[in-house]
């Protein structure tokens, strides 16, 4: 049977940052996203909340700035060569968000079968953030059964990665869960832990767990 592995981004497959973070030292604010992260790490804003304010950060932003920040964030180790590798294999391999679409989107071009993100408009912004569209840790897991029925796998299928709280709903749900630089309380739950810069290591954690 094939597996359907599943990673998030912030955190996971971007090394102690997150696309946000990138995203906005494009523009050169920093500050104001450090502010922004701090508050809804804290449960002071919840995703839709999160989504409008960065939207209106991000006022000015263009398509070369989305690339920029894409291109020099400080990604993991052997991100292509692992996707290569679960695809040879006959495994799917999925990106799963909470980050903006227009960023997360572009790992499909890395070898992902499928990136889903919080869906933002096109950049340059012309029109408001759809509140419905931003995910948070629930929509994870919908969005996990989803691919599930598209390639033809179960739950019980999944390998999760990720590092933070909006993983745990995730972790809770599959059977084989790798914490990537994570939350202790993320570490507690997972049935595998990584600490490093090597995706190709985290993997071989799980690459023979059936």
């Amino acid at each position: 049977m094939a597996r359907l592995h599943l990673f998030d981004l912030d955190g996971t497959l971007l090394h102690g940052t997150a696309a946000p973070v990138e995203i906005s030292r494009q523009l050169g604010l920093d500050g104001e996203i450090a502010e922004l992260e701090r508050e809804f790490v804290a449960g002071r804003l919840g995703s839709p909340e999160y989504a409008e304010r960065v939207h209106a950060l991000w006022a000015e932003l263009t398509e070369a700035q989305v690339t920029a920040a894409f291109e020099g964030a400080p990604w993991l180790d052997g991100i292509r060569e692992t996707w290569a590798e679960i695809r040879d294999g006959g495994d799917y391999c999925a990106v799963i968000s909470l980050s903006p679409s227009f960023f997360v989107e572009r790992l499909a071009g890395w070898g992902a079968h499928a990136a889903h993100g919080s869906l933002f408009p096109t950049v340059p912004f012309a029109e408001p953030v759809n509140p419905t569209g931003i995910l948070d840790a629930a929509a994870k897991v919908k969005i996990a059964d989803r691919l599930c029925e598209e390639f033809g796998v179960g739950r019980g299928d999944c390998v999760a990665y990720g590092d933070s709280l909006s993983d745990l709903e995730l972790f809770g749900a599959v059977p084989v869960s790798v914490a990537v630089n994570a939350d202790q309380r993320l570490v507690s739950l997972a049935t595998h832990s990584y600490v490093g810069r090597d995706l190709r290591k985290a993997y071989e954690l799980v690459r023979h767990d059936r």
